[in-house]
């Protein structure tokens, strides 16, 4: 079901599959219909040169036309924001440096609800940072829309305090020939629930969505991507890889990709490894693709959870280095891989900090 009208949308009850692996008791009701006291987070926007930035009521027309809620939440979120930010790239434009959207919350009493509308116009390439700090209760809508031939690349770091309750959706509509590159990076936050959408709006469409997450002791941390190839000639990769370590740490990551009939020539590959650190952990990871045409370039996944291998660990040691440091250099370069891929400097040296104090 898609809809905008929060109606449609029953109360979930944790048996539904959308909802199955996410502890609702820890949503703090943003998925029910009670009224929730007004909670406080701020969106400060640093624009790179020639980028414009603005405010837009929910009646805008240019909201919502590239997505419409799957879930309650998501439909919820839509409901009740106050102002939308909108970020645009105009025409031909080559950003020179990234846009940041900041948003920190301020108190994780009440429930705050957010929209932004990203628009990268033909031909324009450009970075945008999301950094999520702070203490809240949030929902939101976030939507990407890259047009022909354009080059956007996202990052999205969830660094929020431990008492944080995070549920986001990422639409992301690609236009003909349009390059998209999404990283997801969750480290902080009580409970997390990260859900990137892609569609392609023609073909030549190319998408690749990364992701890290570290999980500690109580923290829940859910990322469920859907790709639907639905046009000709598109390419998508999914890679992502988390760690767990401590009491009831829990990790869910759920991979769609569906290939409709009409998206012959779809060359895609998703792939979800996990590094389990301790006992009393969870991890589910969960990749499904659905092919309904048989002329494809290409189509797999793949799917790991296990332990450090003990090899890894012996050569090391072998070679004089402590069995601690033999474990963090081999969880360092587990996520190296992927830090190295966001290729925005200042960006990737955040996430390596924010890796060693979980190691540490």
């Amino acid at each position: 079901m898609a809809s905008f009208d929060l109606a449609d949308f029953p109360v979930p009850t944790g048996r539904e599959e959308e909802w199955r692996f996410t502890p609702l008791r820890r949503l703090r009701d943003l998925h029910g219909d009670a009224p929730l006291a007004a909670g406080k987070v701020t969106v400060e926007t640093d624009p790179a040169p020639g980028v414009r930035v603005e405010s837009a009521e929910r009646a805008d027309a240019r909201l919502g036309r590239s997505f419409v809620p799957a879930d309650r939440v998501s439909a919820r979120a839509f409901a009740s924001f106050g102002e939308a930010n909108v970020i645009t790239v105009p025409a031909e434009l080559v950003a020179s440096r990234p846009t940041v959207v900041t948003v920190r919350g301020h108190d994780a009493e009440g429930a705050a609800f957010g929209h932004l509308l990203v628009q990268v116009e033909p031909m324009a390439s450009a970075v945008v940072v999301l950094d999520h700090a702070g203490s809240a209760t949030y929902a939101d809508n976030v939507e990407f829309v890259v047009g022909e031939g354009a080059s956007l690349s996202v990052v999205s770091l969830q660094d929020w305090a431990q008492d944080a309750v995070h549920l986001s959706h990422h639409h992301v509509q690609i236009g003909r020939d349009a390059t998209f590159r999404h990283a997801a990076v969750s480290l902080g936050g009580g409970l997390v629930r990260l859900a990137p959408t892609v569609r392609y709006a023609g073909p030549g469409g190319d998408a690749e969505l990364l992701g890290m997450y570290f999980a500690d002791a109580g923290q829940h941390l859910e990322h469920r991507l859907f790709v639907d190839h639905a046009v000709p000639s598109c390419r998508s990769r999914v890679d992502y890889r988390g760690a767990l370590q401590g009491a009831e740490a829990h990790a869910v990551w759920i991979g769609d990709v569906a290939i409709r009939a009409a998206a012959t020539g779809t060359d895609t590959y998703e792939r979800n490894r996990n590094l389990v650190l301790t006992d009393g952990t969870r991890v589910d990871s969960v990749p499904n693709l659905e092919i309904l045409t048989g002329e494809v370039v290409g189509a797999g996944h793949a799917s790991a959870s296990g332990r450090l291998e003990d090899q890894h660990l012996f050569y090391l040691m072998a070679r004089g280095i402590p069995e601690a440091e033999a474990r963090r250099l081999v969880i360092r370069g587990f996520f190296g891989a992927l830090i190295d891929r966001i290729g925005i400097p200042e960006v990737a040296d955040r996430i390596a900090a924010g890796i060693e104090l979980e190691l540490a």
